[in-house]
Parts: C-alpha cells; structure tokens; sequence
C-alpha cells in the first residue's frame, strides 16, 4: 500500500435514524478538514442502518475526533467512534 493510499476514517456507530451525511459532518467538523462522510443506508428500505463512517484529511484530526466524540451524545444517543478498519 503507497503512502497515498492512507485513509484517516472514523467508524461512527450507534447513530440516530435522524442523523444524516450533513448532521455527521458538522458534529466532526470542528476537529478538522473531513474528505468525506457517509451514512449507510440499507439497500431494500433506503433507511440508514445506525453507522456511517467521516475520512479526515490527517491522522490527528481522526485521533481528536475519536478522543472527543467516542461516548458523546448525537441526536439523543450516545455514540462509538473508533478507528475504521480496511478489511
């Protein structure tokens, strides 16, 4: 794998049915640039599964995020966040 593959992703779990790609975004952007985030949604019902996943663009940004936000309370339920992991 090149450098350049590297991905700073957060697994985000425990999510509200009310949280969207938009709302994950804004509760993460305060701990720095995010590429990306997703929430995934099933594929038969469009309704999102719990989880979703929000890339940084650094390493430490993704460290903060999952310092700062893992146990915290999103939408009214507490969320985990750890490191996503490339299966």
């Amino acid at each position: 794998m090149a450098a350049t593959d590297v991905e700073y992703r957060c697994f985000v779990g425990g999510l509200a049915w009310a949280t969207d790609d938009r709302s994950l975004e804004n509760a993460f952007s305060s701990y720095g640039e995010i590429l990306d985030s997703k929430i995934i949604n099933d594929r038969e019902t469009g309704r999102s599964r719990g989880f979703g996943f929000v890339t940084f663009a650094s390493e430490q940004s993704m460290r903060d995020a999952i310092e700062g936000m893992n146990g915290k309370e999103l939408d009214g339920r507490n969320i985990t966040v750890n490191e996503a992991h490339k299966d």
